[in-house]
């Protein structure tokens, strides 16, 4: 149906590759002008309106091409047709709306209709963990059958879910397998998403680089029109080596918190404070600052999964990835450091009153999966602790996964009558309370810093009992 571009089409954009067959990569950097094609509207369907799917669909709509987005839930796709969302995501609400309106974005549950005129179909749906740790790639499966039987003209299908090493080749087999007329072309690309929950907006539009990987440099490049309003530096690889880059990026962000986070815990040991620590290593240019927050660890749906599967590779083809399990282990370990701070200072927690200011694993979302807030939750009820909860947008999802939890209307009700507040989620509401009030509320004024975002002089003279994570806490009254 179209023809495959060449490198050509690209002004001044930058396309790192593979090593050609001298073994030296090559990089290009092209100044002619672009091919008319570049800039027409292409037809694109995409499968799976979670984050990566949605927030996807919307923005490739934005960039002015018209997109199908698939789902086989009814209501779901119903609500996206009248405007509701299924997840709270700044800014996308705004983009989704903008594009229906202008008839660039649609919802359907239907594969013919979708595929109908797709020179494109992005494969985003979950990937979820296995008992094992291993990837779950039953939604990749079924999408890979469900568009084989509806090719009909030649088609690029590009993973953007999150998979296995080798699930490009995998998907590949399988459209071989269910299409009815094997004479027709199509290529697989994979296309990892690198965005953060809370910013995907942001990073869909200002994306650090663009990664493709694929048997075709050609479908690659043609991909890479996609994206080409963007002015991103675009790395062309094979299949094998992008669908690693995305496990290697999360598990070096993974590992990087749990360092600091066991840094943190040395530091209170010895009775140093890990904020100023953290800031000295990252002005070295070879560390840098991000995700050199310490705290109670991470969670969502992307750095637990990720590394685990991660890790499931590497040993059932040999390896002994002692790395990735140690940053797993150090980070569920902080949750119970914080359960641990609080039993310390009241003793027990039978009959006392907790109150968890932050639900959602991180701010801006209302993603509760793997929220370190679950397990602090759990492990105090365990305990006999009666807990009282607030977040600005996960409570509706948090009332699903945790009863017995009096969910509040605010962070003061939360501190009304509490032995204790712990600080789970770093919202910016919390950075702003009125920190007398709150202890003026508490029956004790003990405060779990979680998140390090108070300054414990300031707390220590407001009369709370402080403890932060690695804040300079050494068992002798310091903190």
């Amino acid at each position: 149906m179209f023809p495959l571009a060449s490198l050509e089409s690209f002004v001044s954009f930058v396309v790192k590759s593979l090593p050609n067959e001298q073994g030296s990569h090559l990089e290009n950097t092209i100044t002619s002008h672009p091919k008319e094609d570049v800039f027409m509207k292409k037809t694109i369907c995409v499968i799976g309106v979670g984050y990566v799917g949605l927030v996807t669909g919307a923005c490739l709509a934005d960039l002015g091409n018209g997109v199908i987005c698939l789902n086989r839930n009814q209501e779901k796709c119903d609500n996206l047709k009248k405007g509701i969302l299924p997840i709270y995501e700044p800014g996308l609400e705004e983009i989704v709306h903008r594009n229906q309106a202008a008839g660039r974005l649609s919802f359907t549950t239907s594969y013919d209709e979708a595929m109908q005129d797709a020179e494109f179909v992005f494969i985003a749906v979950g990937t979820p963990s296995g008992t094992e740790g291993e990837a779950d790639l039953a939604h990749v499966n079924a999408a890979a059958i469900d568009v084989a039987k509806r090719i009909h003209q030649p088609i690029i299908i590009i993973n953007k879910s999150t998979v296995p090493i080798g699930t490009g080749d995998w998907v590949a087999d399988i459209v071989r397998e269910n299409m009815p007329d094997p004479s027709i072309p199509f290529w697989v690309v994979s296309n990892p998403e690198f965005l953060r929950e809370g910013s995907a907006v942001h990073d869909s539009m200002h994306p650090d680089r663009i990664v493709l990987g694929s048997t075709s440099r050609e479908a690659a490049e043609r991909v890479a029109e996609l994206y080409y309003p963007l002015q991103a530096e675009t790395i062309i690889t094979d299949l094998r080596t992008a669908e690693m880059i995305k496990y290697a990026s999360n598990a070096f962000l993974a590992t990087k918190i749990s360092f600091i986070n066991e840094i943190a815990n040395i530091c209170e040991a010895l009775g140093a404070d890990v904020k100023t620590v953290a800031y000295g290593m990252g002005t070295d240019k070879r560390i840098a600052p991000s995700f050199l927050g310490a705290g109670i660890g991470w969670g969502g749906s992307c750095f637990p999964k990720d590394v685990k599967a991660l890790a499931f590779m590497a040993a059932t083809h040999g390896q002994h990835p002692q790395l990735l399990r140690a940053v797993l282990e150090i980070n569920y370990d902080q949750r119970k450091r914080v359960v641990t701070k609080l039993r310390d200072i009241l003793g027990g927690f039978r009959g006392k009153t907790i109150g968890v200011l932050g639900l959602a694993f991180k701010p801006n979302t209302d993603d509760m999966r793997d929220a370190p807030s679950i397990s602090i939750i759990r492990l105090l009820q365990n305990e006999g602790a009666i807990v009282k909860a607030y977040d600005p947008v996960a409570m509706s999802i948090a009332r699903r996964i945790l009863t017995d939890v009096e969910y509040c209307t605010d962070p003061y009700a939360v501190a009304q009558d509490a032995d204790a507040i712990i600080l789970v989620t770093e919202w910016n509401e919390f950075k702003q309370l009125d920190m007398k009030r709150i202890k003026s509320l508490m029956r004790q004024p003990v405060l779990i810093d979680g998140r390090n975002i108070y300054d414990p002089a300031r707390m220590r003279e407001l009369g709370f009992t402080y403890r932060g994570m690695g804040r300079g806490y050494n068992g002798e009254g310091t903190c």
